[in-house]
């Protein structure tokens, strides 16, 4: 006989071969390992996940609070671009940010020069990702000149002393993705990306949830990094806009 369904299941239960004849089915000869009828609970089981790539993945909810200011400041920011766009300014939000000194430690600049900035990444791959920018909003690294470039590459410079110093990577990833075909999230400003790395900094939670742990807030990292800037003169110096010492 079918094995019993506890009250209440919410799964549908196959019940186990019988061994025995088919009360039901007289006519019918018993086979043993013959599957026997289904019997449905009274609540349905949850739907499969439909994800082809993580099918296991099924409406888990990831807690990410501190992405409710970004969502709630996407009007203002639209608004900005367009005005930006409209007065001829190029749209970029390093650009505006290069604009609005006032507001560095807000928009996490950790660094400003008298040619441009190193601040975090918004959206880092991991903690302390800095980004590296000039001033002036240009999309290809030949669109600047010899010396523009000279001076991208001495932020360049500045950014791996500064975070070398800050958070004693074991390795750094340097790069620039030039175009929305190479992955550049803001094609219209060039901007080069400093990634810390270190040992087994990808774990289990990367292959099999296909997430990334970011552990530290963004404002406790520009304060991190800010602190090193203000301690260290020839950050200062390059802050100022004097000769390193």
């Amino acid at each position: 006989m079918p094995s019993a369904v506890p009250t209440g299941t919410v799964w549908y239960h196959q019940a186990m071969a019988s061994q025995q004849p088919n009360p039901a089915q007289p006519d019918q000869p018993s086979q043993l390992g013959a599957p026997a009828p289904v019997v449905r609970s009274e609540n349905p089981a949850p739907a499969a996940s439909s994800d082809p790539i993580a099918p296991h993945l099924t409406g888990q909810a990831l807690q990410a609070p501190w992405r409710l200011q970004y969502l709630e400041s996407i009007d203002e920011q639209d608004k900005q671009r367009a005005a930006a766009a409209s007065a001829g300014q190029p749209v970029s939000f390093m650009a505006a940010y290069w604009a609005a000194p006032e507001r560095d430690v807000a928009n996490h600049v950790v660094l400003r020069t008298a040619h441009g900035l190193i601040l975090l990444n918004g959206y880092p791959y991991a903690n302390g990702h800095l980004l590296v920018c000039l001033a002036e909003a240009r999309p290809r690294l030949l669109d600047y000149t010899e010396s523009q470039r000279a001076e991208l590459w001495k932020l360049v410079d500045l950014a791996t002393d500064l975070m070398e110093l800050t958070l004693q990577p074991q390795g750094i990833n340097t790069g620039i993705n030039q175009g929305r075909a190479a992955g550049a999230g803001v094609p219209t400003h060039l901007h080069v990306h400093l990634i810390p790395r270190w040992g087994g900094d990808t774990n289990f939670i990367t292959t099999v949830g296909r997430i990334r742990v970011i552990p530290a807030a963004l404002d406790a990292m520009t304060a991190r990094y800010r602190q090193v800037v203000a301690s260290v003169p020839r950050f200062t110096a390059a802050a100022a806009g004097t000769a390193q010492p």
